[in-house]
């Protein structure tokens, strides 16, 4: 009996301890694409900005954006309190990490909304003869498409400029050659510290 009782209690500590432990902030696996999309938009808004906001504006879920702002607190790209972006953390993060951690390859002609060096500000400062494009339903531009960040990016970006060309600067960055990276980066650098 005194067995028994004993297994009864330690079953019921254990699933005490599996409550406890599912209920703590979720584990750091490393960053995410919607991630990039969110620091951006944290970059070229108010500095009062709220999640629910950033939701809204960006068409991501608020658990989804929460999530997010847990792992960029985690990685140093947002302060403790969620409320600061690292400016310059970010800054480095896209300059030696985003084309390595979310490489991309232009893929089939498509119709879009440009991006990378298709797009302000490199258009008019790159000559190249391949057109990238986030592939867009609404797009008015036909090139190699480019998988974007997050799926509502195209959507969101045909609406929010200063987001849009952050977004093609980083895409630069994933997709260009060291002369677009370079100009990316300059422009990187005056639109974020």
């Amino acid at each position: 009996m005194t067995i028994m009782l004993l297994f009864t209690n330690l079953q019921f500590a254990n699933r005490e301890l599996q409550i406890n432990e599912s209920l703590e902030m979720k584990v750091h696996n490393g960053m995410r694409p919607q991630d990039i999309v969110i620091l951006l938009k944290i970059a070229v808004s108010p500095q009062d900005w709220l999640a629910k906001d950033l939701s809204y504006a960006l068409k991501i879920s608020q658990s989804e954006i929460s999530e997010s702002m847990n792992r960029s607190a985690q990685a140093g790209l947002l302060s403790a309190d969620k409320r600061i972006l690292m400016k310059s953390s970010l800054l480095e993060f896209l300059i030696y990490g985003v084309k390595y951690v979310f490489p991309q390859q232009p893929g089939t002609l498509v119709r879009g909304l440009p991006t990378a060096h298709s797009a302000q500000p490199l258009k008019g400062l790159v000559n190249a003869s391949d057109v990238y494009v986030w592939q867009y339903i609404e797009g008015k531009s036909r090139g190699l498409s480019i998988e974007p960040l997050y799926r509502t990016v195209p959507q969101v970006c045909s609406h929010d400029r200063d987001l849009y060309q952050l977004l093609a600067l980083t895409d630069a960055l994933r997709v260009g050659k060291v002369r677009e990276q370079t100009l990316a980066i300059s422009e990187l650098k005056k639109r974020i510290v």
